[in-house]
């Protein structure tokens, strides 16, 4: 009975630590990032960090595959309620104008993955993952051409529109959906 209780507190130690990994990385970037600061924001003795993940390399790369997740099925959750190509460009505008997986700390955290996946190929990975789970979903209704331009432009207007002075508003990101998703298909 105590092994139970002990297993269910290492998962949600683990799942913590996870957690506070991408808290500081929001926070400090992944150049600030520190076995030291993850346990203090996870509330965990320092050993318990390297107890779970032997280097610091494996616990960012862990939590930037949960962001990459999390994002996936909120962008897939999104297009799962589109019926048919409409419903789909409508779906689109919403995950960007909505920003549903852009959200202040998510942005931030991306930019930092697109910056570590750069330099660190087993990181590269997570992002080509995260970009394929975001075309998959499209293309149920675009082709594969027309995927990735629209899976670019829901990262990169959430990107602009962060910082944007003067950013894009609903009516303006469906006319920029429906110009991309109006030309002819192109079948090879």
């Amino acid at each position: 009975m105590t092994g139970i209780g002990k297993g269910r507190n290492e998962t949600d130690r683990r799942q913590r630590i996870v957690d506070a990994t991408l808290v500081v990385i929001a926070q400090q970037g992944v150049v600030g990032t520190t076995h030291r600061r993850i346990a203090a924001a996870a509330a965990v003795p320092l050993g318990s960090v390297t107890y779970y993940f032997d280097t610091l390399d494996a616990l960012i790369r862990t939590a930037f595959l949960q962001l990459a997740e999390q994002s996936s099925a909120a962008f897939g959750k999104r297009l799962a309620q589109a019926t048919d190509r409409e419903t789909a460009k409508a779906a689109v505008v919403s995950i960007i104008a909505e920003s549903i997986w852009a959200t202040p700390a998510t942005l931030l955290l991306s930019y930092e993955l697109y910056a570590y996946a750069a330099r660190n190929p087993s990181v590269a990975v997570v992002m080509q993952r995260w970009m394929q789970n975001s075309r998959d979903a499209l293309e149920r209704f675009f082709d594969p051409l027309t995927a990735r331009a629209l899976d670019a432009l829901v990262e990169g207007i959430g990107i602009h529109n962060s910082i944007d002075t003067a950013p894009l508003n609903p009516d303006e990101i469906e006319e920029i959906v429906h110009r991309l998703t109006s030309f002819r298909q192109h079948r090879a």
